[in-house]
């Protein structure tokens, strides 16, 4: 039990920007809930942003992420390989389908899949007949993965890559739009990420024919017909046309939300990164044209130094009404996924082990920060 009476501050919280409300009364009006023009404006909004061609919709990441694989031809007895700092929703589809997760871990650098490990890995599989059927690559906490470097060894044995950028809407690397990269991408605009449908993710590509395929299957693949005729397996993932209408107010404002992010973890930065053992998560920006949203500022504590652990830290933040979260968790430590091969993964384990995501919205006031940095400042100098 919290031991104040201050209100919450929340991880990630949602923060709408005022055209969401007139958008959906006008959905309403017009008696379009499920179906309706906004669902395109939606698609077409953020295709525009990302720079790639064609996209659908879709209930959440997940979904977009399953309609991936299944458009790549990935089935029962495949593998697929995939980053292992993540969360579930990045590994979950590979067992939809049937097919075997091989977990890669993060470089230090950015924290996401290392593609030195990848290219060694996809060469000791080539030399035994047994590549992959897809790469999974997650651009973590708003960062951009080196793809340069993981689409050329991807590339140089033909594996599809699947841009998992899920919390990156807004990010760039090296002047492209995170989103962009690979044969697919997926995004998220769960409640908590920069800007949200509430639920709901999209998959996109430049391929029109991908998409084509994701989008009747995710309507359970009605054929055209009078009647319900059905000659493949669908789902029922399409968004609702509500939904859009509240993503299409968020597109509005998506590079607020990135800029107040980044205002948010450079202001922890200059008021915690003086601390002796505290760092914060990499940073790309000196490179050209990259930018990370900061979609959540994460910290490391060196145990040598800090005598607090991130769980304890986690619980003094709790009892003074603070939200915060660990770091993921990676997949190959998972009890579910307990036996999949692993490349590597003791810098993953690490940044599990010290690290913990601190309070990020774009709607966090500065005296609302203060109050995690005092109480922060407090725990980690006693």
């Amino acid at each position: 039990m919290s031991s104040t009476t201050s209100p919450r501050i929340q991880l990630s919280a949602p923060h709408l920007g005022g055209q969401e409300l007139s958008n959906i009364q006008n959905a309403i009006a017009e008696n379009m809930i499920a179906v309706g023009s906004y669902i395109t404006a939606f698609e077409l909004a953020v295709a525009k942003k990302v720079g790639v061609p064609h996209a659908v919709a879709l209930a959440s990441g997940t979904a977009a992420l399953h309609l991936a694989l299944l458009g790549l031809g990935v089935k029962r007895g495949d593998s697929v390989w995939c980053s292992s700092l993540t969360f579930c929703g990045s590994a979950n589809p590979i067992s939809y389908v049937g097919a075997q997760p091989v977990f890669i871990d993060c470089d230090i650098h950015t924290w996401n899949l290392d593609p030195a490990l990848l290219a060694q890995g996809l060469d000791d599989a080539a030399k035994k007949g047994s590549l992959p059927k897809a790469v999974i690559c997650v651009d973590l906490y708003g960062q951009c993965a080196h793809y340069d470097a993981i689409i050329a060894a991807c590339s140089r044995y033909e594996v599809p890559l699947i841009e998992d950028a899920a919390e990156a809407l807004g990010a760039h690397y090296h002047g492209r739009a995170a989103g962009s990269f690979g044969r697919a991408s997926i995004l998220s605009f769960n409640g908590n990420k920069i800007i949200t449908t509430g639920g709901g993710g999209m998959l996109l590509s430049h391929d029109a024919n991908f998409i084509a395929q994701a989008r009747h299957l995710s309507s359970q693949a009605r054929d055209p017909a009078a009647w319900y005729e059905h000659t493949k397996i669908g789902y029922n993932y399409r968004l609702s046309n509500i939904n859009s209408a509240l993503g299409c107010g968020q597109m509005v404002v998506l590079e607020d939300r990135v800029l107040a992010r980044r205002r948010v973890y450079s202001r922890y930065q200059k008021q915690l990164g003086n601390i002796p053992g505290i760092s914060f998560a990499p940073d790309l920006d000196a490179e050209t044209g990259t930018r990370c949203t900061r979609w959540l500022t994460v910290i490391l504590l060196d145990p040598a130094i800090i005598r607090i652990a991130p769980l304890a830290l986690m619980q003094r933040l709790e009892d003074l009404s603070i939200d915060s979260r660990p770091v993921w968790k990676p997949m190959h430590l998972q009890p579910i996924f307990s036996g999949c091969r692993v490349l590597g993964g003791s810098v993953s384990e690490s940044l599990f082990i010290r690290g913990l995501c601190l309070p990020s919205s774009s709607s966090l006031t500065d005296d609302e920060q203060d109050r995690v940095i005092a109480a922060i400042r407090t725990a980690v100098t006693r």
